[in-house]
């Protein structure tokens, strides 16, 4: 029989609330390293954003940008860029309303505005630096995965106008943009492909509203304590939160770690 796979959302659930690993965490994938169980990062992040993280966790698999690029021990698997007629299209809207996007590549991200209160608000709360700009981006790589930067109250206008994109909050006033039926769900199912793993050997850890297709697709999802409270009632199971132990407790729940062989 395979060997199970797990696939980790970062924020909320591998960092704490202080975004960092907890010891337990790393202690935990560790752990799972040593069975040969895959280990995964699966997250709305952009590649460059979490090299630190695969670093100190030593995992080289990701499904990044919400499923749109999809690496298996440092080998592309998957990649499904965004029409970039579309993304023209609502790059000229959002600079005639004063609002402002973000374009991820595989390889960088950058930002359509300087000094957003928007941007500079959503990388706060992933203790980021503001973004570098560049307007065009878009016109010379290929565009995974977008950000909308607006007004919680002129955000059902964007999804009004661009019904092939999906638009998934992930805080107050920004908005991933993928295309419609994109999901981390649809990046992990290639690679359970590629491995040739039964979904039913499959476990998923997340907390946030970009997570949901992800834990319903797996064999058994898994909400932090500090997920919302839709990811919660999709979950098999709810552990404590990411600065809690909750990537530790998850999966001595689920029995990929022997609770009397672990000790902090």
């Amino acid at each position: 029989m395979k060997k199970p796979i797990v696939f980790f959302d970062i924020d909320g659930t591998l960092l704490n609330d202080e975004k960092k690993i907890p010891a337990s965490t790393k202690k935990a994938v560790r752990l799972l390293q040593e069975q040969g169980i895959h280990t995964v990062i699966a997250t709305g992040r952009v590649p460059k954003m979490f090299y630190w993280i695969q670093k100190e966790l030593n995992i080289d698999s990701y499904v990044a940008m919400n499923g749109q690029y999809v690496v298996f021990k440092g080998k592309e698997v998957y990649a499904n860029p965004i029409n970039p007629e579309l993304l023209h299209t609502l790059s000229t809207i959002t600079a005639s309303n004063g609002d402002a996007l973000a374009y991820c590549s595989h390889i960088d991200y950058k930002v359509s505005q300087r000094n957003h209160p928007f941007i500079e608000s959503g990388f706060d709360s992933l203790m980021m630096p503001y973004p570098e700009v560049d307007q065009e981006y878009y016109k010379h790589l290929s565009i995974y995965q977008g950000h909308l930067y607006c007004e919680h109250k002129d955000a059902q206008t964007y999804f009004d106008q661009f019904p092939d994109f999906s638009f998934v909050k992930w805080h107050d006033n920004a908005y991933d943009i993928l295309p419609k039926g994109a999901s981390k769900a649809v990046g992990i199912l290639k690679m359970l492909e590629v491995l040739d793993i039964n979904k039913e050997n499959s476990f998923a850890f997340g907390d946030g509203l970009n997570d949901l297709e992800m834990l319903m697709l797996v064999g058994t999802g898994v909400a932090m304590g500090n997920a919302v409270p839709e990811a919660k009632a999709v979950a098999d199971v709810i552990t404590t939160s990411s600065s809690n132990d909750g990537i530790l407790n998850g999966l001595i729940q689920v029995g990929l770690l022997e609770k009397d062989l672990v000790s902090i």
